[in-house]
């Protein structure tokens, strides 16, 4: 897909904003293990950068999704993985299901203020006995009156520790586990940075190995009430719309991972150019060259793959097969990058301050986020032909 002078405009602006107000926190943010959301994400709406392929009565620029993955692109300027991620929940995961189905009400309520920066979002889908089965998720949204009375957990909840609204997936009746759920906007406070809901605890912020900056949340909710309205589009269609969310969350995945896994690249020749080893320096060794060529490819492939399936996407194809392919990649090739290129660092590769050795934390994610490696190989085998469909 070829980009316009539009798409690299956004691109620019983007970078620029990283290099003045991002990376040099990056450090600090990590090291206090989050980021001030609210804050970057307000100067983000400002910009515009928020909504760019959201409706623009809602206050977004309405441009079709390729700008979104330009984005995404960009974002990979960013010193570490967390806070990427953290904007591309905002964007492309508890987002895309509200501004396709959620009322006109809904959408100004959460959507508008999400776009302009003055709230922030999170996706609930995973649980302690649910994560890539989506299927097997146990909250519950019970009728009671004009509302929903939820119960339940949601584990690993990106953004969790400081969003304002959660778009959460619940069971809403007993019928076929992929026929009985909702998508169900849920306040988690009483107004942005506010008091938790009644019924809501941040049970507790998980400690990861990577991702550090990006804070991450198991809560419960015991009986909390939401109005019947908050549910978007259609009640039992949660896991339609989920999937549909999941095509556009694994293509964000995999092209935000491409700058990152260049840099690492960059920066492992500068270091090897200046290694002296042998009576020569590292970058001599025929072995370092040809595998750092190798990745390139790699990653050049894998470009070519995500931006070939947003082609199609913006065509209206069904791109299910071709996501899952390029998040497989992305997942399995971050690993491939930061690992090799450890290696070359040597003894100072294994340092805690190294940019290569956060990218070995951070990357690691890729292959358990958003649907394992071995989800995706599934999906890829189903949509092959080549195992069977269950049926529901």
């Amino acid at each position: 897909m070829q980009l316009t002078h539009e798409h690299r405009e956004i691109q620019n602006t983007l970078q620029r904003f990283i290099a003045q107000e991002i990376n040099p926190h990056v450090d600090a943010w990590e090291a206090a293990e989050i980021f001030p959301a609210h804050a970057v994400f307000k100067k983000l709406g400002d910009l515009g950068l928020l909504g760019l392929c959201k409706p623009e009565e809602y206050g977004g620029a309405g441009l079709d999704y390729s700008y979104g993955l330009a984005m995404a692109e960009a974002l990979g300027h960013i010193h570490c993985g967390g806070v990427p991620m953290a904007i591309g929940v905002q964007t492309d995961m508890c987002t895309p299901a509200l501004a396709r189905f959620g009322s006109d009400e809904l959408r100004r309520e959460f959507l508008a203020p999400a776009i302009a920066g003055d709230t922030v979002g999170c996706i609930g889908v995973s649980e302690p006995g649910a994560g890539s089965d989506v299927s097997a998720i146990q909250s519950v949204a019970r009728k009671d009156g004009g509302d929903y009375v939820i119960s339940g957990q949601k584990m690993w909840i990106t953004n969790s520790l400081q969003a304002d609204w959660m778009c959460m997936l619940v069971n809403t009746s007993d019928g076929p586990a992929h026929k009985n759920k909702s998508l169900v906007m849920v306040p988690l406070r009483d107004g942005p940075g506010g008091k938790l809901t009644k019924g809501i605890e941040i049970a507790q912020k998980i400690r990861k190995i990577g991702m550090h900056s990006s804070d991450t949340g198991l809560l419960y909710f015991d009986a909390v009430r939401v109005p019947q309205r908050n549910l978007i589009g259609q009640e039992g269609q949660g896991f339609v719309y989920q999937m549909q969310q999941f095509q556009e969350e694994r293509l964000w995945a995999a092209v935000s991972s491409l700058v990152a896994m260049e840099q690492c690249i960059h920066d492992t020749i500068d270091w090897a150019q200046g290694r002296k080893m042998f009576g020569a320096t590292l970058a001599d060794q025929q072995w370092v060259q040809f595998k750092l060529a190798e990745l390139q490819t790699e990653i050049e492939a894998l470009r070519a793959l995500a931006w070939h399936a947003c082609e199609l996407y913006l065509q209206g194809q069904d791109v299910l097969q071709l996501a899952s392919m390029a998040k497989l990649k992305a997942g399995r090739l971050n690993r491939t990058v930061a690992d090799t290129c450890l290696q070359f660092w040597g003894g100072m590769g294994f340092t805690w301050e190294n940019r290569v050795a956060r990218l070995f934390r951070d990357g690691r994610l890729g292959s358990i986020g958003g649907g394992a490696d071995e989800v995706m190989m599934g999906i890829i085998a189903k949509t092959m032909g080549i195992a069977k469909r269950r049926v529901v």
